[in-house]
C-alpha cells in the first residue's frame, strides 16, 4: 500500500510537472503496427484513445495503431482473447474476471477513475421507477451484456434488494442507436456513458437516477472509487513487447496529461465531427460533464481495484468464492517509466 501510495503521487507530480517528448526516449519497439480494440470509440468513456489518436502522440512514439470499434467492452475483450487484436481499451473489470478464469490479462495503464456510466429512466415512466429498487421485469438498454454498463446496472439492482437476472440486459449499441432505443420505447431504462445521455438529457428523454461521472456519485454507488477504462493486454504480448508497450503507455500518457489542462472547446475541435450526435454545443456541454471522470496518475488505486472486485463477486456466483491476485492485474512499470 505505501508504495502504491507513493507511486500515485509520484505520478500525478510527474503528470503536472509536463511530459516533454525527450521523457519517452524508449527503446525501439518490437513491433510498429498495433492492433487496438475498442467498445465503442466515440463514447466519452474512451476520450483519451481519441485524444491519443487525433493529436499524433502515437505517431509520435512511432507506432501506426489500428483501432477496431466493437459493439460493447465484452465484445473487445472477446477480440484479444481470440487474438484478433494485440490490446484493449476497456473497463478494468476485464482483467479480474480473466485473472479469475487463468488467463493472464493485465492493465498497464488506467485512463478513467470514475466509471461515467449514468443509468436514467424513459422520461414517461419517471413517476413510476424512482430507483434500481423499481427495475424488476423492465427492459434496460447497455452497450452490450457483459459489458460495464451492464455491470453496474446489475450492481445497482443487488444494492436495491433485486436480483441480477431480473431485468432483461438488452444490447443497444453505443452511439445514435442507443439514443434511438429511448426514443422509440424499446427501452425502458439506459445504462450508458456521454455523449448519448447528453443527448437524451438534452432532448427532454430521461430523468437520471444514477450518476457515476463524479465521485460523489461513484462513491454513492460504490462506497468508493472504482477505475474505469483502461488499456489491457495479456501478459504474454507484454513479456515479447515491452518496448511496444511502454511506447503506448506513453501516447496514453500524453493524452491524459493533455486531457487535464484541455478546454471542452479543445476537446471537440480533436475528435471527429461524427461524434458529436448532431450537436456540437452539447458535445462540449458533455465534455465538461466528464472531465473529472479521467485518471490523474494513470495508476489503478488500490482500493478501487478492492471495490471493483467486490462488485464482481457480488453479482457472479462464478466469482463468489475466487482467489485473484489483484496486484497481478495492473502492471505499473510502464506508467512509472512514462511519469518518471
Amino acid at each position: 500500500m505505501e508504495r502504491r501510495t507513493f507511486l500515485i503521487g509520484t505520478g500525478a507530480a510527474a503528470l503536472a510537472a509536463g511530459l516533454g517528448r525527450t521523457a519517452f526516449a524508449q527503446d525501439k519497439p518490437e513491433k510498429t503496427k498495433v492492433t487496438l480494440g475498442v467498445g465503442g470509440k466515440p463514447l466519452l468513456y474512451y476520450l483519451p484513445l481519441t485524444v491519443a489518436e487525433r493529436r499524433g502522440f502515437f505517431k509520435e512514439e512511432g507506432l501506426d495503431v489500428e483501432i477496431n470499434d466493437f459493439g460493447g467492452g465484452a465484445k473487445s475483450l472477446q477480440a484479444l482473447i481470440g487474438g484478433s487484436v494485440d490490446v484493449v481499451t476497456g473497463a478494468y473489470e476485464h482483467t479480474i474476471r480473466m485473472q479469475a478464469k487463468s488467463q493472464d490479462v493485465r492493465a498497464v495503464t488506467e485512463l478513467g477513475r470514475f466509471p461515467a456510466i449514468v443509468i436514467a429512466v424513459r422520461k414517461e415512466k419517471a413517476g413510476q421507477i424512482k430507483s434500481a429498487a423499481d427495475f424488476k421485469g423492465l427492459k434496460i438498454g447497455v452497450t452490450a451484456p457483459g459489458s460495464s454498463t451492464a455491470l453496474t446496472t446489475q450492481y445497482a439492482m443487488v444494492k436495491a434488494g433485486l436480483k441480477p437476472t431480473d431485468a432483461a440486459i438488452i444490447g443497444v449499441g453505443s452511439g445514435a442507436s442507443a439514443v434511438a432505443a429511448v426514443q422509440k420505447g424499446e427501452i425502458d431504462v439506459i445504462a450508458h456513458l456521454d455523449p448519448v445521455i447528453a443527448k437524451l438529457e438534452a432532448d427532454g428523454d430521461i430523468a437520471i437516477l444514477i450518476d457515476t461521472r463524479t465521485e460523489a456519485g461513484t462513491r454513492a454507488l460504490f462506497g468508493g472509487s472504482n477505475p474505469a477504462a483502461t488499456l489491457y493486454t495479456k501478459k504474454d504480448f507484454i513479456d515479447a513487447n515491452p518496448a511496444t508497450t511502454q511506447r503506448l503507455v506513453n501516447a496514453f500518457m500524453k493524452a491524459l496529461k493533455w486531457l487535464q489542462g484541455a478546454k471542452p472547446e479543445e476537446v471537440a475541435e480533436t475528435v471527429p465531427p461524427e461524434y458529436y450526435l448532431g450537436d456540437k454545443p452539447l458535445y462540449i456541454k458533455a465534455v465538461q460533464n466528464s472531465l473529472e471522470s479521467y485518471s490523474r496518475t494513470g495508476i489503478v488505486p488500490p482500493d478501487g481495484m478492492a471495490s471493483v472486485m467486490d462488485m464482481l463477486k457480488t453479482l457472479d456466483p462464478e466469482l463468489k468464492d475466487a482467489k485473484v491476485d489483484l496486484a497481478a492485474t495492473f502492471d505499473d512499470r510502464f506508467v512509472r517509466k512514462a511519469a518518471g
